[in-house]
């Protein structure tokens, strides 16, 4: 047994022995008349339903929760009952074949599944929208209330008025996946029903999904398992040691490749993340927000030291230089231009200009630029954080040109600046059928589109497919999602908002748990675990490894829990779409069809009995690593890319007509270049006499977003704390473990303070997803970021800029 390996059974047998502990099972007790329970309280009853079952057996499960893995989990089932969970198995554990390890996370699931806040039966809203006030009632009264709603809202203000809440709290299901919500099986439901407002982009990727699609018409990267022929990973805010960090995700590649490849990685990060702990060889703290500027200086270096891959630029690249920019661009209008002080602006992008806005050394920049201008390939991605700002449409695109500027886009070992690349069984899916309605909006301003729908325009709030909104929102699905209240901005006036249900007049939440959306509900529906019913899983971020998981029904479902596809066949038939919907098949035998459609395309597949011994099927990336726009670099005539000109757009001729034509707020910026843009609450904004630090999120290992938010042993094992460095802490008298306030004009958060010289100076760090749970005057005490975010849309994607906060801290 290797070292690896014994580490990895020490981890399991701590694993086990806790999960083998009893803990509290039981769910909400209401009373006829309803009872009002405050966020974050719920009382434990009852226990889980036994089958009978003689002896113990082991059944093949998954973890679908939105980390970006999907790991199998294989359940010790006693007498119907979860007793403890493993994990993956198979292979011999080689590179590329490796088991498919269950963080701690998945290796909960059992205090998911028999958790005090597990929902029991469906409920209706008593009191006042958010109270928590609910009242037991009949799956017939649930199923006749929805549809009966539904009717109504759609014959009195059309398809267009019904909206499907972003929800990824099921990811990689076929029969039960919520994400995107346009293949969920409500999506199929009300495609049935003449359709639904869609909506676009993400909580995760919204501004580096749309800055990168005018770069490269795409948001490709290279697999990071091709780190094995690289010679310097270059990390803006990438965090894989926390976001990715079992078996199925990134953490894991990033170990592996970097022994093969003895690649040097450099982490750039406001805060020293786990992935950087012990593994960087340069830590770079940067202002937020201010990655551009970072990249500006840098690509000042290559530039006069001739560092740059010009005859990549000129043969791939439009908008670097004069040669290849647009005839409609200005003189100068290039991104060299920009750089050297020739532009409009007329300011040289200097390290020592660059280094007032990020607060790193010129020194340090002018090394690091040396280094990544000489070093090929380079392998330079960014995670999502440093585009989840106001300006990180700006970010995404400047970060790509980087790699652009050193030739690395499009071979082996280098990347795009995307954050990685993976490869995939191909799997057919549950069909979901077209949605008669086009109308989109931002997923990011459903709370717009519920107080002003018909004020909503193309050219204001980026909306899509028509010129403006026909209805508002008023009437809201929200399957496996926590993104009505917990995840999404400004918690305060979001249930400001929701409060009044003369506006958004009916809201339906499909959850296993009472989570804080929940509580916002008329209608709460108790779902299923993966572990009470089948379904295939799939969509792992597993570089050149892909996998699929058979998810069997490991238990019976608890309480009076029921399946989404039972739901939605019930609402179906009040609908009178049932035989549209359903084609007279069951969950199982739309798996065995499906499945059987797959085999057809992919002979190579075990059968549907084989694969459910089997739990999960692996199969290695036949290209070896998946490389982007390897095809372009190829031959550019031959496989142009998905933008106007075919080629990489450093300069967008797109994004200057957008920059005239749209209505943008004072303060809001689009270019056709990548470059630095101050922003509301950044940096150098005049709240900051006010609210002097910058409060950035980060996702924690003790939950995924939300997700195991309400589980007893990972809430003991990794804490909720604000991160503030000494220097802040001294200032204001704080010390480590002390409970302070963070706090701005949209709300306040108490919480313990962990000081620590891994958060630079002037910055605060919250690890996001925590349960909001305010006491009586509205204070959160559990720790939720989203009290203190903002709902201002950043200015292209119109996403979520939920790491650009201003905030003052101080002790309770």
């Amino acid at each position: 047994m290797s070292l690896d390996e014994k580490k990895n059974d020490g981890v399991l047998q701590v694993s086990r022995r806790q999960l083998v502990q009893t803990g509290a099972i039981g769910g909400l007790a209401l009373a006829a008349g309803g009872v009002s329970l405050p966020f974050g309280t719920a009382k434990a009853e009852g226990g889980p339903v036994q089958s009978g079952a003689a002896d113990e057996k082991v059944v093949w499960s998954a973890c679908t929760v939105n980390c970006g893995s999907r790991c199998p989990l294989r359940m010790h089932v006693v007498n119907g009952e979860i007793k403890y969970v493993e994990t993956d198995n198979t292979g011999n554990d080689d590179y590329a074949d490796n088991q498919v390890r269950a963080c701690l996370r998945g290796r909960s699931m059992r205090r998911r599944v028999y958790n005090p806040d597990r929902l029991k039966y469906p409920m209706k809203r008593v009191g006042k929208r958010g109270e928590g006030k609910f009242k037991r009632i009949t799956w017939e009264e649930a199923y006749d209330e929805i549809a009966n709603s539904l009717k109504r809202i759609i014959k009195d203000y059309g398809n267009e008025a019904v909206y499907l809440q972003y929800a990824t709290g099921t990811l990689g299901g076929t029969v039960t996946r919520s994400w995107p919500p346009g293949t969920s099986l409500i999506a199929r439901l009300m495609n049935c029903c003449g359709g639904y407002l869609n909506h676009y982009n993400t909580y995760s990727t919204a501004q580096i999904t749309t800055g990168l699609s005018y770069t490269y018409g795409s948001g490709a990267g290279n697999s990071f398992s091709d780190i094995e022929n690289t010679k310097l990973v270059v990390m803006f805010g990438n965090n894989p040691a926390e976001t990715r960090m079992s078996g199925g995700g990134m953490t894991y590649l990033l170990e592996q490749a970097r022994e093969r490849s003895n690649a040097r990685m450099i982490v750039i990060d406001p805060r020293y993340c786990d992935t950087a702990a012990g593994r960087e060889d340069v830590w770079i703290p940067i202002t937020p927000g201010t990655d551009a500027a970072l990249v500006a200086g840098i690509a000042y270096v290559l530039i006069t030291e001739n560092l740059v891959d010009q005859a990549f630029l000129d043969k791939y690249c439009v908008g670097y230089d004069e040669k290849t920019l647009p005839a409609s661009a200005p003189r100068n209008g290039h991104y060299k231009a920009y750089i050297l002080g020739e532009g409009a602006d007329g300011i040289a992008k200097t390290p020592q200009w660059a280094e007032k806005i990020t607060a790193v050394p010129a020194d340090s920049i002018i090394k690091l630029a040396r280094e990544i201008g000489s070093a090929k390939p380079a392998f330079i991605c960014q995670g999502w954080g440093p585009q989840r700002h106001a300006n990180g449409e700006m970010t995404a695109r400047a970060i790509a040109t980087l790699a652009c500027l050193t030739g690395n886009v499009g071979i082996n070992g280098g990347n795009s600046g995307a954050q990685g690349g993976t490869y995939a069984i191909p799997f057919v899916r549950f069909p979901t059928l077209e949605n008669p309605i086009k109308d989109s909006i931002s997923f990011f301003l459903w709370t717009d589109a519920i107080l002003r729908g018909p004020e909503m325009t193309a050219t204001h709030d980026g909306v899509r497919n028509t010129e403006r909104l026909k209805q508002p929102i008023k009437f809201i699905w929200n399957y496996a999602g926590n993104s009505i209240i917990n995840q999404h901005s400004d918690i305060n006036k979001t249930l400001k908002i929701l409060e009044d249900d003369t506006k958004c007049e009916m809201i339906v939440v499909i959850d296993n748990h009472m989570t804080a959306s929940a509580r916002c509900a008329d209608i709460l529906l108790p779902d299923l675990t993966t572990s009470e019913q089948m379904d295939f899983c799939m969509d792992a971020t597993s570089g050149n490894m892909g996998y699929v998981i058979f998810a069997d029904q490991a238990i019976k479902p608890q309480f009076e829990c029921r399946s989404i596809y039972e739901m939605t066949s019930e609402i179906a038939k009040r609908m009178g779409v049932e035989q549209k919907f359903t084609e007279g098949r069951t969950q199982e035998e739309w798996l065995r069809h499906l499945y059987q459609l797959t085999r057809d395309k992919d002979p190579q597949l075990p059968t549907f009995e084989e694969f459910r011994q089997m739990g999960i099927v692996k199969r290695k990336d036949p290209a070896g690593h998946f490389v982007a726009y390897k095809a372009f670099r190829d031959d550019p005539q031959a496989n142009p890319l998905p933008t106007p000109s075919g080629k990489i757009e450093i300069y967008s001729e797109r994004l200057a007509d957008i920059a005239k034509s749209w209505q943008l707020p004072e303060g809001d910026v689009v270019d056709p270049l990548p470059i630095q843009v101050s922003t509301f609450e950044g940096f150098d904004s005049p709240l900051r006499k006010k609210y002097p630090l910058q409060l950035i999120g980060f996702h924690y290992k003790a939950r995924c977003h939300s997700t195991y938010g309400n589980v007893d042993v990972l809430k003991a094992a990794a804490r909720q704390e604000v991160w503030v460095n000494p220097m802040d802490a001294q200032q204001r008298g704080i010390k480590n473990g002390d409970v302070i306030r963070i706090f701005n004009d949209r709300g306040e958060v108490h919480i313990e303070a962990k000081v620590t010289p891994r958060m630079m100076p002037g910055v605060v760090a919250l690890g996001e997803g925590a349960w909001f749970s305010p006491d009586e005057k509205g204070v959160d005490h559990g720790g939720c970021i989203n009290v203190l975010t903002t709902q201002r849309p950043s200015p292209l994607a119109k996403g979520n800029p939920q790491h650009t906060n201003l905030v003052e801290v101080a002790k309770v």
